[in-house]
């Protein structure tokens, strides 16, 4: 996974659902497809042969087939699959199972009702548990996921979670020094941020250019002001912005910049150099999510420790799923669906968590130890999606450079909130 995968997928998806619109004119077979057990079905992923996940399912598709007696045709396509699966199923040529990021399974196949509904697999015994799926993968990952035309939102089965936080080097001197327990309030962090201050650490490392990672901030904060984005993006009057809560949380973010807390020079770097930066020790956190610590894995030094926080308030924190999905028009439903309901065993998923170095969504399975913070934060009673699941062209017509201009110092909190309404009011007199 990487950095821009939760965002990217949101485009790709949106192509691949223009060709089922265009070339899909059945719904599909649906739950329990006519094959025999041994006819097998085809399996695209979107991993690449070479990568830690695809050990994992490698691994469980060999144990599944020496079990069952069902053969896997795998095809590790990569992250194009996304871009593959609409044109397929619109031949009807799609693939039995495929997996990817949430918001590409929903605008590829699920938001035009292209995705077989997997509350049977939920349903399914998990081989040598005696216990059901839905009693593993908890309900709250499903809760936060748009619905489909049906009113469904088990169009996927995850088996791996990520998230977002202010990653730091607990290891680090400064930090110790500055934050002997994470801070619980917002004048908490500030005086964090004023004692690394002191100590000359700069408090925030930050790709400046990227309006995704560091738009978290505000994002997080309106969380904990109460603010569901989708909803503030979603008033074609504007009003939603003149909420007291909307304008404090970005003058929170506002205090960040004038404090001067962000490291020098983070408004004129291009991405990587402010995260290797971070990593060489340069500055104490680092807002991202959880797939940073595979990125700068081969350049900390064996003592760095990672941990994370998030930032005080937040009501939920955000999470991004990764998983199994089967077409509307699959021809071995049936396989499939036993497939999934066996990775979901203990002992196959496992590997997401200590070979592949990611949070699974069975609780009982400990994360590595560079995300034990992160699973913590994630074991609350809900999650969500970042920027509450908004997707489409709102971001960039209306947030991304206004909150650039304000995270650059350009203009202040007031005026970012009455240059983010005014544009929304446009944004939507545009679409009638």
């Amino acid at each position: 996974m990487g950095r821009s995968t939760m965002s990217a997928a949101r485009v790709v998806g949106a192509a691949a659902a223009a060709a089922l619109v265009l070339g899909v004119s059945a719904c599909g077979s649906g739950s329990g497809g006519n094959m025999e057990a041994a006819d097998g079905f085809t399996y695209w992923s979107m991993w690449r042969a070479d990568e830690p996940q695809s050990q994992v399912l490698k691994a469980a598709i060999a144990d599944f087939t020496a079990s069952t007696g069902i053969k896997v045709t795998a095809d590790w396509a990569g992250r194009d699959v996304s871009k593959k699966i609409g044109p397929a199923i619109a031949a009807n040529q799609a693939p039995d199972l495929w997996d990817q990021a949430n918001d590409a399974i929903f605008g590829a196949t699920a938001s035009a009702g292209q995705a077989l509904d997997l509350s049977p697999v939920l349903a399914m015994r998990v081989p040598g548990e005696n216990v059901p799926v839905s009693k593993v993968i908890p309900a709250k990952y499903f809760e936060m996921l748009p619905k489909d035309p049906s009113g469904s939102n088990h169009y996927m089965i995850p088996y791996e979670v990520a998230t977002t936080g202010m990653y730091y080097n607990a290891a680090d001197p400064d930090v110790a020094a500055a934050m002997p327990s994470a801070p619980a309030d917002w004048a908490g962090l500030l005086k964090v941020c004023d004692t690394l201050k002191g100590r000359g650490k700069p408090c925030i490392a930050s790709e400046g250019e990227d309006p995704w990672t560091n738009g978290l901030y505000f994002d997080y904060l309106l969380n904990a002001g109460g603010i569901d984005v989708s909803k503030l993006a979603a008033d074609k009057t504007g009003a939603a912005w003149d909420a007291p809560a909307v304008l404090a949380a970005a003058q929170k973010v506002e205090q960040l910049v004038r404090g001067g807390y962000l490291i020098p020079g983070y408004d004129a770097t291009k991405y990587p150099a402010q995260e290797t930066n971070w990593a060489n020790g340069k500055a104490a956190f680092y807002m991202n999510g959880s797939w940073v610590t595979s990125e700068v894995s081969k350049q900390i030094p064996a003592t760095w420790k990672f941990a994370s926080i998030l930032p005080p308030g937040v009501k939920s924190p955000d999470a991004a799923l990764f998983g199994f999905s089967i077409p509307k028009r699959a021809k071995h439903a049936d396989a499939a669906e036993k497939f999934i309901a066996f990775f979901m065993q203990k002992k196959q998923m496992s590997g997401m968590a200590t070979t592949a170095l990611n949070i699974t969504p069975r609780e009982d399975i400990p994360a590595p130890a560079e995300l034990a913070d992160a699973q913590k934060a994630l074991s609350g009673a809900t999650v969500r999606l970042a920027y509450d699941g908004v997707a489409g062209d709102w971001s960039p017509k209306v947030l991304d450079q206004n909150y650039l201009d304000l995270w650059h110092g350009k203009i202040t909190a007031a005026q970012f909130v009455a240059k983010c309404r005014t544009d929304q009011v446009s944004y939507w007199q545009a679409r009638g």
